[in-house]
């Protein structure tokens, strides 16, 4: 990650784009995540979750710093998945310390979640024309490359 106090080598036109797209992403994951209603599961549980399916097994001071919240903040959140049969504790070699690790239950509620998620946008693309369509097309494969440089 890139230092915030970095002085700024990016032209006025850069610039404009960053505070555009920016401002397109934020709009456009508030608009798909009103899907995840659906599940049931509530957004900071989502989010924890997600990380927990796509990263893998994590303590939970791991899981609190990969989601940016403090630990009893994380292990409210953890107690509610556990309780919900979403997330599972396991003993590691540490006995001081247990895994986090998302159950069969609450992989399958994250994929399908985001199954709904990207059929809405897949429904709302199609009703571009194809060259706008290619247009995205190239921009999807650009994004993470570009998220990788921040």
């Amino acid at each position: 990650m890139t230092d915030v106090k970095q002085k700024s080598v990016a032209s006025a036109e850069l610039l404009q784009t960053a505070d555009k797209l920016h401002s397109a992403a934020i709009h456009l994951l508030r608009r798909l995540r009103v899907r995840d209603r659906e599940s049931g599961v509530g957004p900071a549980q989502l989010s924890a979750l997600s990380v927990l399916v796509f990263g893998g097994p994590r303590s939970l001071g791991e899981l609190a710093d990969a989601e940016q919240v403090r630990p009893p903040t994380m292990s409210r959140i953890v107690s509610g998945l556990t309780a919900a049969g979403l997330v599972r504790r396991e003993a590691t070699e540490d006995g001081r310390r247990v895994r986090l690790v998302a159950t069969v239950k609450g992989t399958k509620i994250l994929w399908e979640g985001r199954k709904r998620r990207v059929e809405s946008l897949a429904n709302a693309l199609a009703a571009l024309d194809e060259t706008e369509q290619g247009r995205l097309r190239e921009l999807a494969e650009l994004l993470p490359e570009i998220v990788h440089k921040i």
